[in-house]
C-alpha cells in the first residue's frame, strides 16, 4: 500500500509505502471495543476503602444501667449511629485493574492503524519539526493540511517546538510512536504519521528492526507452531 507524503505547509514531500500487516489488518470492532476497555480501566484509581465499625478504636464500655437512664442500651462507641463511628456498607478497596494478552494489544493497534487508512483518515507528513513555537502559526499549516481534530505521533520523541504550538488546540494531540495507542487514534477524526513514526510502528508491529533500536518480535500463534511446542515438551 502506497500513500502520498506531504509537508506541514502541505506541499508534496514524495510518498512511502505502508506494510499490509500493519496498515491493511481486517476490521475487527471486538478487539477494538477489548483493548479500548483495558486501557480505561486501568486509567481508574484505586477504590478508597471506608472505616466500617471494626476498623475504628472506640470505647467498648456500657453508656450507663440497664434500666432507668430513660435510653437505648448501647453497649459500643464504633457503632455508625454515633460521631466517629464506624460507616455502615462503606465503600470496600478495589483494583479496577484488568489483563489483556500483548498479542490482543498489538492486533488492536493495527486494527486502529488500517481502520483510519481504509476510512482515508491517515496523512504521513515528512517530519513535524517547526521553526518556532506558535499556535497561530501551526493553525495555519493545519488549515492547508484540513487537520481540524487530528492526533499527530512522531518518532522516538515529538518535535518541541511543535508540542508546544499545539498543547492549546482543542482536540489536536501529539504522541511519540511509543505512546501510540487504540484509544488516541480512535478518539481523533485524523491520524498523521511522520515518516519515522510509520517506520517504527512498522517495526514494533511486524518483528522488524529499526536502525539504532531494540524490537521485542511479535510471536504469531499458529496449531502447526503449537504442535511443535508440544512434540519438543514431549521429547524434553
Amino acid at each position: 500500500m502506497q500513500i502520498a507524503v506531504r509537508t506541514l505547509d502541505g506541499g508534496d514531500a514524495g510518498a512511502i509505502e505502508l506494510s499490509d500487516t500493519v496498515f491493511g489488518a481486517e476490521a475487527r470492532p471486538d478487539i477494538l471495543h477489548r483493548v479500548v476497555v483495558w486501557q480505561l480501566a486501568n486509567r481508574r484509581m484505586y477504590a478508597r476503602a471506608a472505616a466500617e465499625r471494626s476498623d475504628v478504636s472506640r470505647t467498648g464500655k456500657k453508656f450507663g444501667k440497664q434500666k432507668g437512664g430513660g435510653t437505648a442500651r448501647h453497649g459500643n462507641r464504633a457503632a455508625p449511629q454515633f460521631t466517629g463511628g464506624g460507616k455502615a456498607h462503606g465503600p470496600r478497596a478495589r483494583s479496577f485493574e484488568q489483563g489483556l494478552n500483548k498479542r490482543v494489544r498489538a492486533l488492536g493497534l493495527k486494527v486502529a492503524l488500517s481502520a483510519k487508512a481504509a476510512e482515508g483518515k491517515l496523512l504521513v507528513v515528512d517530519n513535524l519539526a517547526i521553526g518556532a513555537a506558535k499556535t497561530r502559526s501551526l493553525i495555519e499549516r493545519l488549515a492547508g493540511l484540513g487537520v481540524a481534530n487530528g492526533l499527530f505521533i512522531d518518532g522516538a520523541a515529538v518535535d518541541g517546538n511543535f508540542k508546544l504550538a499545539c498543547a492549546n488546540l482543542y482536540k489536536v494531540d501529539c504522541l511519540p510512536s511509543g505512546g501510540a495507542n487504540v484509544y488516541d487514534i480512535l478518539n481523533h477524526d485524523t491520524l498523521v504519521l511522520s515518516r519515522a513514526a510509520v517506520e517504527q510502528l512498522s517495526a514494533r508491529l511486524s518483528g522488524g528492526a529499526v536502525a539504532g533500536q531494540a524490537v521485542m518480535p511479535i510471536i504469531e500463534f499458529t496449531p502447526e507452531a503449537n504442535g511443535a511446542v508440544a512434540e519438543d515438551r514431549i521429547d524434553g
